[in-house]
Parts: C-alpha cells; sequence; structure tokens
C-alpha cells in the first residue's frame, strides 16, 4: 500500500510582530526533514498557497527503501504533521519560534480532504511569554491518498502509452503531456512522470520533446523557460532525484566551513552590529562568495550524464529558436542550474541535507547575498558585485555551461559549432607499436570538443589526428614505469589503439583525465578492464601478457558514474498516474469535448477549453479515449480487488490481525455499502 499526503499551507492571519519586523515561513514535517515555504517579507498576515508532497509506503506490499516505512496502518493513524512558524531574523540566536499545530492522521483516514484553521499553539521549550491567543492562526488543506499497486501486467497498456509519449508528434498530443495538462498542479504530474521515465530510461527524450514544444511557444527570448510549466517542474524534479550526490559532493564542504567559523558578512551599513567592521565584513562575503563561485564552476565534470543530455537539448532548442541571439543557449540552460538547483540548497542548505538545521545568520545573510532579494538597487551590494565585474568570472561561467551542456552523442541535425571544452599542449607518444625512443615524444597542441579529441602540430594549424568521442573507450592513468615519466594517462580506442599522453602537471593530467572520462562515459562499448602499464619490447610490463591484443589486467576506475542509481518501482508510478488521471476524469472529458470543438469550429475558442493545449485535435482525442480506456480497465480491476479483500480476507489472518483498525473500517464501510444497495 502506498500513501501519498499532499499538504497544501495556505495563509495565516494575525502573527506576533516579533523586534518591530514579521518575516514569517512555515516549515511542515511528517517525519524526517522538514520542508519549507519561502519567506514572507514585512507581513504577518502571510499568503503562502505551497504544496508539500510526502509518501508513506507498508513493506508487506513493497520491499524497497522509500521515504518513510509503516509496518501497518495504526502507525500511520499514530504519525502527526506538524507545521511551526518562524520569523526570519539576522539575529544571532536564529529565527524566532511563532507557534505550531500538529493534525492527527487518523483524522485523514475520515476524508481524503481536510481543510481548517488552526490557533497556533506555544511549543514546551519555545517562547513562554506569548499566549495562545496572541500567536495568529494558520489555514491547511491536507490530501490524503492510499493506493493498491498490482502487478505489472496490469499496467502494461497505461504504462506503453506512457511511455511513448516524446515519440508522439506533436508532444501536446502524448498522455504524459495530458496528464500536465489535467492536474491542478504541473507538479502533481511531474514528479510520478519523472520517476517513471527515469525507471526506463526514457526521461531524457521525454523531457527534450516537451521543452522543445515549449520554446517553440516562447516569443522573447527573455522569458525562456521562466514559468511553472511541465517542462520546468520535471526538469527540477529530475535534477532533485539525480543531482542530490552532486549537490553533497559540490557545496557541503564550503557550506560546513560557514557554518563553523562564523565569520560576519553583513554588508548593510543600517544592520551593523556594535563592534563590526564593514571592510572585514564585505572581505569575508566576497571571500565565500568567490569559493562558492569557484566550487561550482569547476564541478561540471561531476555533473550527473542525465542532467547534462537534458542541457544539451534545452540548449539545442533554444539555439533554434532564436538564432539571432547568441546568449540564450546560456540562458536555458542557467536558469535551471543556478537559480533552480543550486539557489535553492544555498538558500535552505538544510532541506537538501547540506545542514541537518535551519542555517545559523552567518549563512542567512550570505546566501540572502548571492542568492537573495539583495540587488543593485543598494548602492552597497551594486559596490560589492563589482568585485566579479572580471572577465575570468564570466569565462568561468561560460566553460562551466558548456561543458554540463555538451553531449558525447553526436546530434547531426544541430546546428551548433562542436563545443570546445579544453586545450593546451601536452607530449604524446607515437601510436602503435614501434620499437620504444625518445624521438617517438612529441609536443602537440591538443584540443577537447564534444565532438572529437584531436591534436596539431600549433594551435590553429590542421589536426594530424581526430578521436571521434565515441571511439574512446577508457581514459587511466599510466603508471611511472612504463616510460620513466611522470603525469602520463592513456586514451584507449577501438582495436587496442592506444594514445600515451603526458600533461604538464599532476593538475593538469588529472584535469584532462576527469573531462575526457566525462564525454566519453555513455560509450556503449566502453571497456570495464585495462593495462596500467604500457606494451614494450612484446610484452605488457603489468602482466606480462605477450599477445598484444589480451584483455586488461586491472578494472576500470570508472571515473564518475555514467547513470545515476534511483530505487524507483515503474508500477507504483503508474499506479499514481492512474489515480491522477481517475481523480481529474471529468476533465479529461472536458479536453475531449475541446477537441471535438476544435476539430468542427474554427472560430473563437470557447473560455472552459482556452486552458487546454491542443495543437491537433485528432491525435488528441485518440490519445484521451485511449487514456480513459486503460483507466476504465485499472477502475474495474480496483473494485474487483475490494470485494475481493470483503468476501475473501479474514480477519485474524497474518494479512489483517486483530487490532487491524483499517479493516475494521473497511468491513464497516462495505457493510454500509451492502445495506444502501440492498
Amino acid at each position: 500500500v502506498c500513501i501519498f499526503f499532499f499538504s497544501r499551507v495556505l495563509e495565516c492571519q494575525g502573527l506576533p510582530i516579533v523586534n518591530g519586523q514579521c518575516d514569517p515561513y512555515a516549515t511542515v514535517t511528517l517525519a524526517g526533514p522538514s520542508r519549507q515555504t519561502k519567506v514572507k517579507k514585512k507581513t504577518n498576515n502571510p499568503h503562502f498557497d505551497e504544496v508539500f508532497y510526502f509518501e508513506v509506503t507498508r513493506p508487506s506490499s513493497y520491499n524497497k527503501k522509500s521515504h518513510f516505512d509503516i509496518e501497518d496502518v495504526d502507525e500511520v493513524d499514530k504519525m502527526e504533521i506538524r507545521v511551526d512558524l518562524w520569523n526570519a531574523s539576522n539575529l544571532k540566536f536564529g529565527d524566532e519560534f511563532l507557534g505550531e499545530l500538529r493534525l492527527p492522521l487518523k483524522f485523514l483516514r475520515q476524508s481524503s480532504s481536510y481543510e481548517a484553521w488552526y490557533f497556533l499553539q506555544p511549543r514546551d521549550n519555545g517562547n513562554k511569554s506569548l499566549k495562545p491567543d496572541d500567536l495568529g492562526s494558520l489555514r491547511l488543506n491536507v490530501v490524503y491518498t492510499e493506493d493498491h499497486v498490482f502487478s505489472s501486467d496490469y499496467y502494461s497498456p497505461l504504462r506503453d502509452l506512457l511511455l511513448k509519449s516524446a515519440d508522439v508528434e506533436p508532444v501536446s498530443a502524448s498522455a504524459a503531456h495530458i496528464l500536465g495538462e489535467v492536474c491542478r498542479e504541473k507538479q502533481e504530474a511531474a514528479i510520478p512522470l519523472v520517476r517513471l521515465f527515469l525507471h526506463y530510461g526514457r526521461i531524457v527524450p521525454f523531457i527534450s520533446a516537451i521543452a522543445n514544444a515549449e520554446v517553440k511557444r516562447t516569443q522573447d527570448p527573455n522569458t525562456i523557460f521562466r514559468g511553472n510549466s511541465l517542462t520546468s517542474k520535471c526538469i527540477d524534479e529530475t535534477m532533485k532525484l539525480a543531482g542530490m550526490h552532486y549537490l553533497q559532493v559540490t557545496l557541503k564542504p564550503i557550506i560546513d566551513e560557514i557554518c563553523q567559523v562564523h565569520k560576519p558578512c553583513e554588508i548593510d551599513p543600517v544592520k551593523l552590529r556594535d563592534g563590526e567592521n564593514l571592510e572585514n565584513n564585505r572581505e569575508n562575503l566576497r571571500q565565500y562568495v568567490d569559493r562558492i563561485f569557484t566550487v561550482i564552476t569547476k564541478s561540471g565534470v561531476s555533473c550527473p550524464t542525465v542532467m547534462c543530455d537534458i542541457f544539451f537539448s534545452l540548449r539545442e532548442s533554444a539555439a533554434k529558436r532564436f538564432q539571432g541571439d547568441l546568449d540564450v543557449r546560456y540562458t536555458a540552460v542557467s536558469s535551471f542550474i543556478f537559480l533552480r538547483f543550486f539557489a535553492p540548497a544555498i538558500l535552505s542548505p538544510n532541506l537538501f541535507q547540506l545542514t541537518p538545521h535551519h542555517p545559523v545568520s552567518t549563512v542567512s545573510i550570505f546566501s540572502s547575498y548571492v542568492y537573495g532579494s539583495a540587488n543593485f538597487k543598494e548602492s552597497y551590494m551594486a559596490t560589492f558585485y563589482d568585485y566579479f565585474n572580471e572577465q575570468k568570472y564570466a569565462d568561468a561561467v561560460k566553460n562551466f555551461l558548456d561543458l554540463i551542456s555538451s553531449s558525447g552523442r553526436r546530434d547531426h541535425k544541430s546546428i551548433e559549432q562542436p563545443i570546445l571544452l579544453k586545450e593546451g599542449f601536452m607530449i604524446k607518444r607515437a601510436q602503435g607499436r614501434k620499437r620504444f625512443g625518445m624521438k617517438n615524444f612529441k609536443k602537440r597542441w591538443f584540443r577537447l570538443t564534444n565532438h572529437e579529441f584531436t591534436y596539431q602540430k600549433s594551435k590553429g594549424d590542421h589536426p594530424l589526428c581526430s578521436i571521434p568521442i565515441e571511439n574512446i573507450l577508457a581514459v587511466e592513468r599510466l603508471e611511472e614505469e612504463s616510460f620513466k615519466m611522470k603525469n602520463m594517462f592513456q586514451v584507449i580506442q577501438p582495436e587496442r589503439r592506444v594514445l600515451y599522453i603526458q600533461a604538464n602537471n599532476c593538475v593538469e593530467a588529472k584535469d584532462w583525465i576527469d573531462i575526457l572520462t566525462k564525454v566519453s562515459q555513455c560509450n556503449k562499448k566502453r571497456l570495464t578492464v585495462y593495462h596500467p602499464s604500457a606494451y614494450l619490447n612484446g610484452h605488457w610490463l603489468c602482466c606480462k601478457a605477450t599477445a598484444d591484443n589480451t584483455p586488461g589486467c586491472t578494472p576500470c576506475t570508472g571515473g564518475l558514474p555514467a547513470n545515476i542509481q534511483l530505487d524507483i518501482d515503474g508500477d507504483r508510478e503508474t499506479e499514481r498516474i492512474y489515480s491522477l488521471f481517475n481523480l481529474y476524469m471529468s476533465k479529461l472529458e472536458k479536453m475531449q469535448e475541446a477537441c471535438g470543438s476544435k476539430s468542427v469550429y474554427d472560430g473563437p475558442e470557447e473560455e472552459e477549453y482556452s486552458t487546454f493545449i491542443i495543437d491537433d485535435p485528432k491525435e488528441t482525442y485518440k490519445t484521451l479515449k485511449l487514456i480513459i480506456e486503460g483507466v476504465g480497465t485499472l477502475e474495474q480491476e480496483h473494485a474487483q480487488y475490494k470485494r475481493d479483500k470483503f468476501k475473501k480476507t479474514k480477519y485474524g489472518s497474518q494479512e489483517h490481525p486483530i487490532g487491524d483498525k483499517s479493516f475494521q473500517t473497511y468491513i464497516r464501510q462495505q457493510s454500509e455499502i451492502s445495506a444502501h444497495s440492498i
């Protein structure tokens, strides 16, 4: 059994004003880390309207890891949703607690949707000076859903229909896109769709298809991917799932240091505390920003492949749509990687497991100046940003975006020139099996793009050798004993051809190995073993094998993971999608009516149909018909399952032991239904 909770924090009224200000935010907790709303500035009547998703599974029906595991539904009844209200403060003691409410989940089993106003209550160890009546109130909407997951074959028709969405022309007529059209919130559709497509390896073509369609509808390059569309929500969810480890290795060390050292970073002269020096604070902030900037822009080789492939498709779509705008290929990617990925993690590191708690004031101040609301309207911010108004920073961002939006997979339809990733002089040994001699080592200018790895005599010369990226089977270090030379590595190609290269130093060698591994890690014929030493004088120095085509004797290091392994149950996600289609059946039927209207009437569109994107009414209608048929079939299976469960399952069995209140409730409900039908 899969249980989903949708908790919508709507609004508050009459929150207390603390120290002359009220910048409230709410945290919502079911189990594990809490989720946080955005901070609402200068109001004690904030309107949040933010949705948080929680998931609980029963191991008896789903034996894989999930967010929270329970043994039986009784445990769900014992759980409670807790909402805490806080005032965001820059004081050294941290944010002020304003009040809380606790909602036992047993109430939700009586109604699938529960909405009410609550008086905020004081916490046991909270501020005792505030009376309950002074805490204000909060309106909360919680949705409870419980799904039964069948075996895989039950979902084949609906699953197959969803998985071919990327191939449907136009993509707006696909099942996945239609789900996004009928759901109240795009995120409702994005969560199960992304998990399903990731599980079956179809996330990149699907996002590429819907992104390309969105770009075609965009008129102004400055507004590209700015809205909360299905594309944006799907990319957000993909980055959240595939990029969590990337965030950890990139940001956690510097965030930990900022939290531990507590250097003052306030540069607003009005907010300086006694004893603080403005110039010292500005230098502290500059150093932190510079270090954060550096770790991010040097992290491109760690960016997960699935994210790089998505960014490549965004770059391509934007460049094709706005060919006169050379910047749009970068802004299309930066709007996601910076504003929707790194920025939220820096602003709220506790929500991304970068810190265990909400950050202390130093981190809060730092993050607000890096990605927050501070802007050039304040003179002190304009002065501060002058530090970073240098070409080296612009070049670093450009190189980073080039790397994460490049792909080793060739697209012959691409209008983009190959993206230059790295170049420089190194020393290489001639390829082949000639007798060893110093004459075989020559200095050459190497150049790496997302298409090929080449070398020539000097920069700008015609290439002497070109290795397509798809022919790079492994990139590994070469043991020093091979040629008595340090900082060497090898590029292994088909038919056991090996290019031996010496970099200028160990740092350069690592950089070349990392970036070559990055662009080639999705090659289908990548090796699993290699020879760490060279083949000289008729044998491999490492394993002494005499045949030059002997398979490697050492496992490849692998470098960076080509694919993120996620624990996803495709059947469970398909069941969730079925439940959404079933929930919004009236909208599916309304969309069918809209298709009919568009097919026979070419005049002004009726207002009730204008919310749907329908590019091809006939294709969309065909897909809608298949969706409704598939949902109807599954609905019948669920009804039959409930009838069989009521008839066959014995109270006191292993499946439903005595004391199982959920089963008792179910029996009572079924009895009432039977009596009513009689």
